[in-house]
This record gives C-alpha cells, structure tokens and sequence, in this order.
C-alpha cells in the first residue's frame, strides 16, 4: 500500500525509474497512468528520463497536464491524451510492465504536489492476475484505442482531436456501456 503523504511519491517515481532501469538494459518497458491531472515536477522530470531510456508512455490525463509530449530528444516516447465524453471519470490506474510483472495499481491520487504531499491518497495494487488484466484492458487499454472523443496534445501544450480515418472507430465509454449491458443481460 503507497501512502500519501508518506510514500506514495517516492514510490511512483521509483516506479517511473525502474522502467528507465530495463530501457537502458534493453529490456521492454512501458508506462500507461490515467489520472485527472498531472502537475508534480519531479514526476514530470521521472517521466521525461523515462521517455529518453526508451521508455514507452501513454497518459491519459482527463484534465491538466503540465507536462509535453512529443518533444526531440526530451518526450519524444510519450504520448497524452484526454478523453471527453458523457461521463466525468475519476478513476486513477497506474501500470508498469516491470519486467513482465505488469504490475496495476488504483489510487485515489492524481500526480500533484497536493495529493503527494498534503492529502492523505493512496494507491494499492491489483494482485490478482486475471482482475489486473481486466483493469488493463477495461479501464486502460479501451481509452488508449478511443479514436473519437480523444484529444491528443502536442509538443506545442496544444490538443488536437482524433480521427478514426480509415481505422475502425472507437469510443471508450460506448464501448464500456455496450459491455456493462452484455453482462447485465447474462446474469
């Protein structure tokens, strides 16, 4: 259990590192957080690094980010993005592949100076292997496929809406409802 304000930070960060770790080792790694906002600069700093390991990021941030993707030779592996849809969403999910542990965490707390420092949040993780891969493909990997209501932002702090283009469209939260109702109807 990461605890705020006592060791949530310094455990996302060594996170953050311990994918810059395998990068540099040549083993895959990758990052993917959606949070609400994302404002801690040593975060941020952690994640720049990250990307210039050869980390892959994707971020999902609903709302403020105050850090750029897509810059040469700083983000040029990480990619935001923000989803606008019927729902205001405030689930946080964190996954590190860490070494093909794919470890999933949910918290309470967006990467800011107030939730890491002057909240009490916390973030714990999903243990159990087949409830983090649903985590991963229902609360992470659906919103990374959105290519409708998807706005990605780039090096410039500007977002540029989506497009499907010849690729089949996908709206998250559709697609999440579609699925809650297929459930619903089998029990």
């Amino acid at each position: 259990l990461w605890q705020s304000p006592f060791t949530l930070h310094a455990n996302v960060v060594d996170a953050i590192r311990n994918e810059a770790r395998l990068a540099t080792e040549g083993k895959p790694a990758r990052i993917i957080a959606k949070m609400n906002a994302l404002l801690e600069p040593e975060i941020i700093e952690a994640l720049y690094a990250a990307s210039q390991a050869g980390v892959k990021i994707e971020l999902i941030v609903r709302g403020v980010c105050a850090l750029r993707p897509g810059v040469p030779e700083l983000s040029e592996n990480i990619r935001v993005r923000s989803i606008i849809g019927r729902f205001l969403e405030h689930h946080r999910v964190f996954y590190f592949r860490n070494d093909d542990r794919h470890d999933v965490y949910l918290s309470s707390a967006d990467w800011m100076d107030r939730n890491f420092f002057r909240r009490i949040e916390v973030a714990f993780p999903v243990l159990d292997r087949k409830s983090s891969q649903r985590v991963i493909k229902e609360g992470l990997n659906v919103y990374l496929a959105d290519n409708l209501q998807s706005w990605e932002m780039g090096a410039d702090g500007m977002y540029a809406r989506r497009q499907p283009g010849k690729r089949e469209a996908h709206a998250a939260q559709h697609e999440l409802l579609e699925l809650l109702a297929a459930t619903v109807e089998t029990d």
